[in-house]
């Protein structure tokens, strides 16, 4: 699975993949376990970084569907909307530098050699 460009970005560890998911899956709600499975973290550690998200207010409980109880980001906290904010802000400056370097490279002349003969002098 090819890592988002925040994540190569701003480095491959749970906690990210786990903001990475839940950022560009903002409009949805999600169970526990499928935020570990889509955001390729094991549920142990989830768990873990869970407990700390929950403590901030950075997710809130939307429902619950049979047992189980469904997540999003919670984007009445100021932080977590500054998060948002950041994420972007490095996907597109990441963006904007692959852009650049694609058109440096589109528009380096590659100078060819003639040769020179007397005549022309």
């Amino acid at each position: 699975m090819p890592k988002s460009t925040f994540l190569q970005e701003g480095g491959n560890n749970p906690k990210n993949r786990v903001w990475s998911f839940l950022i560009v899956h903002a409009e949805y709600d999600y169970s526990m376990i499928d935020i570990a499975r889509f955001a390729d973290v094991g549920y142990t550690t989830l768990k873990q970084i869970w407990k700390e998200f929950k403590e901030q207010n950075i997710v809130t409980m939307t429902r619950v569907v049979g047992k189980a109880k469904m997540y999003k980001l919670n984007s009445d906290n100021p932080v977590v909307n500054r998060f948002i904010d950041y994420y972007w802000a490095v996907v597109e400056a990441a963006v904007r530098r692959e852009n650049d370097i694609k058109e440096e490279k589109e528009n380096t002349h590659h100078a060819v050699s003639m040769p020179v003969s007397a005549k022309g002098i």
